[in-house]
């Protein structure tokens, strides 16, 4: 490929082949399409936040049954919330998604879901969100709910700044703060440092992900990182990974995590370094191997916050 060309475009990113494509019954796939829940890396992506500040905020790990149901109900309220997010985003984004090869089959951008019916579903989708949120304390449920400007207004950053993933980065690790304060009850200063540290990793990974819509990007005039890096992107990757990690392990140092946590942090700086500099950004293909290799990542640091808290320093 010439250079001046840029990278080749990104297929549809719709699953056929998945289980629920197989056995759903057809007239529900448009809208597990459009919640996504064929394909559960949002989720992940969602979830991992909660799960680790809940772990941070439980030095010993005591009282770990009532830290699994936590647990379980924050992976039900990601799958849920993701979904509603998607909803949101795909009514905004309708008419970019039309011009982006990736995007142009969703079920908005296509017409197989109107907007009063995706409206409807929406509404159905919060209800459920919010009877999960009702199981945790209250500052919880209004630290949740207060998350929800942030979901709605990130669509539109994409049309104002060449930085929407910032904006995702507040918004999709906001479950650093929640899950903290699901098991305190208030915030302290690890889950804020925590917080920062998923942004930071947001930063790099979405990224990442954007280099798979580059050339649609450019053509339908949105803005995003991934355009204002160019070929430049790689180092910019090490540096939001370093400081990622770098308030990682001052969240766990303030936090009390015991030794086992710092041979866990170096496994996850490695793993970063790995994400960063292996993908190809001109294959839109690698660059969406890499983006759902986070998941990897996100047990990964799972893993050495339960190691750190099971044996803490103090």
């Amino acid at each position: 490929m010439g250079r001046g060309t840029g990278p080749p475009r990104a297929a549809s990113d719709i699953p056929t082949d998945s289980w629920l494509a197989r056995h759903a019954p057809a007239r529900t796939l448009p809208y597990i399409r459009l919640a996504r829940f064929d394909r559960l890396i949002g989720a992940w992506i969602l979830v991992f936040p909660c799960w680790w500040s809940l772990v941070l905020a439980s030095p010993g790990l005591i009282g770990w049954d009532r830290l699994l149901g936590h647990a379980l109900l924050f992976f039900a309220g990601a799958v849920v919330m993701r979904g509603a997010g998607c909803v949101i985003n795909d009514i905004v984004d309708r008419d970019i998604d039309r011009r982006v090869a990736r995007t142009a089959l969703r079920p908005i951008a296509s017409g197989q879901i109107g907007i009063p019916a995706a409206l409807v579903f929406l509404a159905v989708l919060l209800a459920l969100g919010l009877w999960i949120l009702s199981s945790f304390n209250r500052f919880t449920m209004l630290l949740a709910v207060s998350s929800l400007a942030l979901v709605v207004v990130y669509p539109f950053m994409k049309r104002i700044t060449y930085w929407p993933q910032a904006w995702l980065g507040l918004t999709m690790t906001f479950g650093a703060l929640v899950g903290f304060a699901a098991e305190r009850g208030t915030l302290a200063l690890e889950a804020f440092l925590l917080y920062a540290g998923a942004f930071f990793w947001t930063l790099g990974y979405d990224t990442i992900y954007a280099y798979a819509d580059l050339a649609d990007d450019k053509a339908a005039g949105v803005k995003t990182l991934s355009i204002r890096l160019g070929d430049r992107a790689k180092p910019w990757f090490t540096a939001f990974y370093t400081l990622a990690v770098l308030m990682f392990g001052a969240a766990g140092y303030v936090a009390g995590a015991g030794w086992p946590f710092w041979p866990g942090l170096a496994l996850v700086y490695a793993f970063l370094l790995w994400q960063a500099w292996a993908v190809d950004l001109n294959d839109p293909a690698d660059c969406m191997r890499k983006f759902r290799a986070t998941r990897v990542f996100g047990w990964l640091l799972l893993g050495a916050l339960v190691a750190g808290q099971w044996a803490p320093a103090r």
